[in-house]
């Protein structure tokens, strides 16, 4: 056995020896290296070290910080930059995690307050028929079990409805109150700040980091309070298996900021993000137990009946398919392209031809109609000859070429009056049949005239038929565009462009407004605590009103007033006159929150 234990012993002491060993040489090749390093390049490592934390930043599946940070005004008139600062980086974070969180949490409270304001029936109605089959069978089974065993299951029903979203409301109306208060506070020990992040964000560093350490602290409490509540309340209730919610806690350090070494700086952000994924992980487990439905499981009942239908109709397809030996498909599929096809060649096709045709070639050869202007001109010359001779062979004189037809005409006339006082006479030994051969030349020109006239109008509204045949290929052209444009414009988010994008950012200053107000309210009471949470719920508001309008605002140029005055409503200290006189302007002059109907 002894040889056996030296042996054991040499082993260990050799492999002790060779860490040794790694550790001194990986030591001084890291101590070699930062030596070649410039001073000035000191943070390389750390942010070359920071890619590969396990807590590394996720924006990308995060909404990203919108309101901008309390910082002086005049540190951002005189150009300082504050993108290379990892204090910014933090802060933002913070608020980035908390705001997200804050989102989910107000999108489902929103739909389970909607549900509460319903009326009895559409509370047992979303707890059997829109929460799946699962819920629907379950329901179902407890509602005839109950109704066999006393008879008055609808009233219980009715209890049970209520305080199963009750008991969401109620819990997700505590979680939005501790992390309301959380952004509110570290807001406002941000603004504190202010001044000293302006000047030298890395010298303030390490007391901004002590500070919020203490907020994680305060935040832990709350939320550790509102489980136990809840866990007092209903032993049966699934929040007996959460985990307690437990922050990690910088260490015992000297709060100087002079005596942080960067090391020290580096774990403290680390631990940081280490909490705020504790902080997401217990959220999301929380939140997910009382969650609204998922659409699927909302509107299971429709799906089903869709399925079914679609089932249907496949086997009514498939039973007159080529697969059992039907021509219909294939009968209908050819009827159906005849139809399209003489649709398009009447109703698209040849009128647009038809228009592309009079447009080119209509006005061109408009003289080579049914009466042309040649064979007109040709009449009215031939009746100016003969009345110009009939007028001078009855007048006995020369009578000028240039004299008018009407002139002329009514020597003619005059004559014809005097042969027709004796006609059979005048007939044969007279004028008479001269003067009606001349009025029948006259008939003539004016039909050919009239001829010449409605050729020309029927050629000038040739394109107008044209377009008359298109009218029904237009109206449903006119109507898929319309369709189609109204696709486009259902997004309802506030950062959408339709009428109902335009309420919902109006509802936004609304409820920004009203939150101004309460935050007041809660003041002028002494309800510190209260105060602060709706100061926290101010900020959420003001960052969704802040990502509605920027893209708007920015296509007006009204973007660098409207960001200012956001920034005015998230300071603290400004008078709650000042704030509702902000609103009240934001709601007149800029155009993104304008009503739809003013809207030009």
């Amino acid at each position: 056995m002894e040889p056996e234990a030296d042996a054991v012993s040499s082993d260990a002491s050799s492999t002790s020896s060779i860490q040794t060993l790694i550790s001194f040489y990986s030591s001084y090749v890291r101590n070699r290296f930062a030596s070649i390093i410039p001073a000035t390049n000191s943070n390389w490592l750390h942010r070359l070290s920071n890619l590969y934390l396990p807590t590394a930043r996720a924006r990308s599946k995060r909404r990203g910080v919108a309101l901008p940070l309390p910082l002086p005004s005049s540190s951002l008139e005189s150009g300082t930059t504050i993108e290379g600062s990892r204090v910014f980086d933090v802060i933002e974070d913070i608020l980035d995690h908390v705001l997200s969180d804050l989102h989910i949490i107000q999108k489902n409270l929103h739909f389970w307050q909607t549900r509460a304001e319903g009326s009895n029936a559409s509370k047992i109605y979303f707890m059997v028929f829109e929460r799946g089959p699962g819920a629907f069978i379950d329901g179902t089974v407890q509602f005839i079990r109950e109704y066999a065993a006393e008879g008055t299951s609808a009233r219980h029903f009715y209890h049970s409805a209520s305080a199963y979203i009750s008991e969401r409301i109620m819990v997700l109306t505590s979680l939005r109150y501790s992390l309301a208060s959380f952004l509110a506070q570290a807001y406002m020990e941000v603004e504190n700040f202010g001044e000293e992040l302006a000047k030298d964000p890395e010298k303030s560093m390490p007391v901004l980091l002590v500070t919020i350490n203490g907020l994680f602290s305060n935040l832990e409490a709350s939320i550790g309070h509102l489980l136990s509540a809840n866990q007092r309340k209903d032993s049966s209730n699934d929040n007996n298996h959460l985990v307690p919610l437990l922050f990690e806690q910088l260490p015992e350090v000297n709060q100087e900021g002079s005596q942080w070494t960067d090391c020290e700086i580096t774990d403290a952000i680390n631990l940081v993000y280490q909490n705020l994924s504790k902080l997401d992980l217990h959220l999301s487990t929380i939140v997910e137990k009382h969650r609204k439905p998922k659409k699927v499981a909302q509107n299971w009942v429709q799906y089903t009946f869709g399925v079914v239908g679609l089932s249907v109709c496949s086997m009514w397809l498939i039973n007159h398919s080529r697969l059992v030996g039907s021509p219909d498909i294939d009968n209908w599929i050819r009827e159906a392209k005849d139809s399209t096809l003489g649709f398009w060649n009447d109703h698209v096709e040849q009128p647009l031809i038809s228009i592309r045709d009079e447009l080119f070639n209509t006005f061109r050869k408009r003289h080579k109609g049914v009466m042309e202007l040649e064979e007109v001109q040709l009449t009215s010359s031939s009746l100016h000859r003969m009345l110009l001779a009939f007028s001078q062979q009855t007048k006995g004189q020369d009578i000028p070429e240039n004299t008018s037809d009407q002139e002329l005409l009514e020597i003619v006339m005059n004559r014809y009056e005097k042969e027709l006082m004796h006609p059979i006479t005048n007939l044969l030994n007279g004028e008479l049949a001269r003067a009606l051969l001349i009025q029948v030349q006259k008939l003539k020109l004016d039909i050919e005239t009239a001829m010449l006239e409605l050729d020309q109008i029927l050629k000038a509204n040739e394109i107008n038929f044209a377009v008359l045949a298109a009218l029904p290929a237009f109206f449903i052209s006119l109507l898929l565009l319309m369709v189609v444009r109204a696709w486009l414009k259902q997004d309802s988010r506030a950062e959408g462009r339709g009428r109902v994008a335009r309420l919902q950012r109006r509802l936004l200053l609304v409820e920004v407004e009203k939150r101004i107000m309460q935050h007041q309210i809660y003041l002028d009471e002494g309800l510190e605590k209260d105060a602060q949470c709706m100061f926290g719920l101010l900020l959420y508001s003001l960052d969704c009103l802040y990502r509605a309008v920027e893209r708007h605002a920015r296509e007006t140029g009204e973007w660098l007033c409207l960001r200012q005055d956001i920034i005015d409503l998230a300071k603290p200290a400004l008078q709650t006159s000042y704030k509702l006189t902000i609103t009240s302007r934001m709601e007149r002059l800029y155009d993104c929150l304008l009503p739809s109907l003013t809207h030009k």
